[in-house]
């Protein structure tokens, strides 16, 4: 009935490959004269979704995370992960070649400092590092009195026989109707940010910052709308974008000249060659070092600090703004027929996690508007929902038995990207189930409901989201939430909600909401809607004060809640929250999803 053309199951690294491959890489090192080898799960623009060519930490270890680090010495291989990823790491990676490490818990660069023989030469790849990243490592290294040495070849891809060509895909323009700025307004503002810090020109290699000041889009990576390639954006003067011709039918490459100069990608490190005396803005955190020391050694001063890009892209223009509450209309008609669809078929039995993505995928696509998941779905029953970041294969995939379903999807639109997570009853839920989804629906109306003052950032509201988990001996992993781009990644910087988000919260920035509790082999809870940043207009406030517009609109599981755990406020936002899907939504759907919605967005 249903199929997904957006998404696929099959499992794509094979952890049984680990050993044999490690044995390869090491030979590699050794006819290289290197006793080591630091490989980031990472490409030239430092991406999330890495285009199939550069899958290296997958292809060599069998992790297919988001995030991941190996480090390989030669008596020794660790795999360095996140809290999202250790239970994940441990069924993915042969444990006899690699060993699971948990970033928070020991950074690399600590490890490095205890397992790294003093004399020993290890290799890296300076294209796939970051400036700041690389100096840690550096100083780690020194510290042990060891040498990191960059290759000119990265030794992963000379025993990769079958390795993937790079990707391929058209550049196509994003209208103005969707951007909501051009782009010589665009490239003005850059010039202006540049010129308060007496920068003489911005070097891009993030793809996102491309995609956004060029107004391009491509499809050079899963799930992100990207064209992969780089620009030089000057105080004065006339931008360079470097991007692989092929990519460029004439119309585009003809919009681009208008407003640029357009060369191969190859031409690149001539351009920065050329920028001898300049004082050149570099994002440390994201741009490679190979750019930076090509920077240096041609002569160039290097102004380190975020790149402006980020900033005004995070901030939502009135155009994008609208687009976005447009598509989470579309998408929130979309959910609530998957969900209504959802709690017919579930009780019956022969639903599976594949099964359920691929409907809620097909409710999407019969939108006629949609381009892409924003990410592969994470479709989780019973336990696998306890892993936050579970991506279902055909070989893990396992029917939707009593107890908690976890589905977080989103969609991109040309007006917009979503994301939404929704955790569900089938049959019924224990009192200790109902108990943990009324804590995180507590910090999520927490978040909701926030007020506060101009200058606040996402790390001094993060507790909001965790106090109802704490009071009971609780937490979660991940951050309360992160950015969220427009018609771009599903997971932009630099605002978000976690104890490491420091950016100033400002109007026009979407972020998503969503606490979480996870039993480790039992069963996962997440509620996660968008919100956008808003000005509020509270009589004698002395300070500008901001909240938050609840963004996403589909119904939270009455089901799971245990009523006398909510606050009279916390069950008014509740009954507000239905009541505005129900009249927002109803329009929009059939008969018989109207009926369910009724019934789910009913008084608690």
């Amino acid at each position: 009935m249903f199929e997904a053309k957006f998404q696929t199951f099959d499992e794509t690294a094979d952890p049984s490959q680990g050993a044999p491959r490690l044995a390869a890489l090491m030979a590699r090192l050794a006819a290289q004269g290197l006793d080591g080898f630091l490989l980031p799960r990472a490409d030239e623009h430092q991406n999330e979704y890495l285009p199939p060519s550069a899958e290296r930490v997958a292809w060599l270890t069998g992790f297919t995370g988001s995030f991941g680090f190996v480090a390989v010495l030669a008596d020794r291989a660790a795999l360095f992960v996140d809290g999202r990823y250790t239970v994940q790491a441990r069924t993915q990676v042969d444990p006899s070649a690699f060993t699971a490490v948990n970033v928070g818990d020991t950074p690399p660069g600590e490890w490095l400092k205890r397992n790294l023989k003093a004399g020993a030469r290890v290799g890296y790849d300076p294209r796939l590092h970051t400036i700041e990243g690389l100096e840690r490592l550096e100083k780690a290294a020194e510290h042990a009195g060891a040498e990191l040495v960059a290759v000119a070849e990265n030794p992963v891809d000379a025993i990769w026989a079958d390795r993937p060509a790079p990707p391929l895909t058209p550049v196509v323009a994003h209208d103005a109707a969707f951007a909501g700025e051009t782009v010589e307004s665009k490239l003005g503002r850059i010039a202006e940010e540049l010129a308060k810090t007496r920068a003489d020109a911005l070097l891009v290699t993030d793809a996102h910052a491309l995609a956004w000041a060029f107004n391009i889009r491509g499809a050079d990576v899963a799930h992100t709308p990207l064209p992969l390639g780089f620009a030089l954006i000057p105080a004065q003067g006339r931008a360079a974008v470097f991007l692989d011709g092929r990519k460029l039918s004439n119309a585009v490459r003809a919009e681009l000249e208008s407003l640029a100069e357009v060369a191969e990608p190859a031409a690149l490190d001539a351009a920065l060659e050329r920028l001898s005396g300049k004082t050149v803005r570099v994002d440390a955190s994201s741009a490679a070092a190979a750019f930076g020391r090509r920077l240096e050694a041609a002569g160039a001063k290097l102004q380190r600090g975020p790149d402006p890009i980020a900033k005004l892209k995070a901030v939502k223009n009135a155009v994008e703004i609208e687009g976005a509450r447009a598509a989470q209309l579309r998408d929130g008609a979309a959910l609530c027929r998957f969900l209504a669809w959802l709690d017919a078929e579930a009780p019956k039995g022969a639903l599976d996690e594949i099964g359920a993505a691929e409907a809620l995928e097909s409710f999407r696509r019969e939108t006629g508007l949609l381009k892409d998941v924003s990410f592969p779905s994470i479709s989780a029953a019973g336990e696998h929902a306890a892993l936050p970041h579970y991506r279902v294969t055909r070989a893990s995939n396992a029917r939707l038995t009593p107890g908690f379903y976890l589905i977080d999807s989103g969609a991109q639109y040309e007006d917009a990207t979503t994301d939404v997570t929704r955790t569900v009853v089938i049959g019924s839920a224990t009192e200790e189930m109902k108990d943990r989804f009324t804590r995180v629906l507590k910090g999520h109306v927490a978040i909701s409901t926030a007020v506060f003052p101009k200058g606040v950032s996402g790390a001094q509201i993060d507790a909001f989201a965790r106090r109802p988990l704490w009071e009971a001996g609780l937490d979660f992993d991940h951050g309360t939430g992160h950015g969220v781009g427009s018609y771009l990644s599903v997971h932009e910087g630099p605002q978000r909600i976690s104890k490491l988000g420091t950016t100033p919260l400002e109007p026009g920035m979407i972020l998503s909401n969503e606490p979480g509790y996870y039993k480790e082999g039992h069963y996962g809870i997440r509620t996660e809607t968008l919100v956008l940043v808003e000005r509020l207009t509270i009589p004698g406030a002395e300070r500008e004060m901001y909240g938050f517009e609840t963004l996403t609109l589909a119904p939270i599981d009455r089901r799971a809640i245990a009523p006398s755990l909510l606050t009279a406020e916390e069950r008014g936002w509740l009954d507000a929250y239905h009541a505005r899907v129900l009249a927002e939504i109803g329009r929009l759907v059939d008969a018989d999803t109207r009926a369910w919605l009724q019934a789910a967005c009913a008084p608690l």
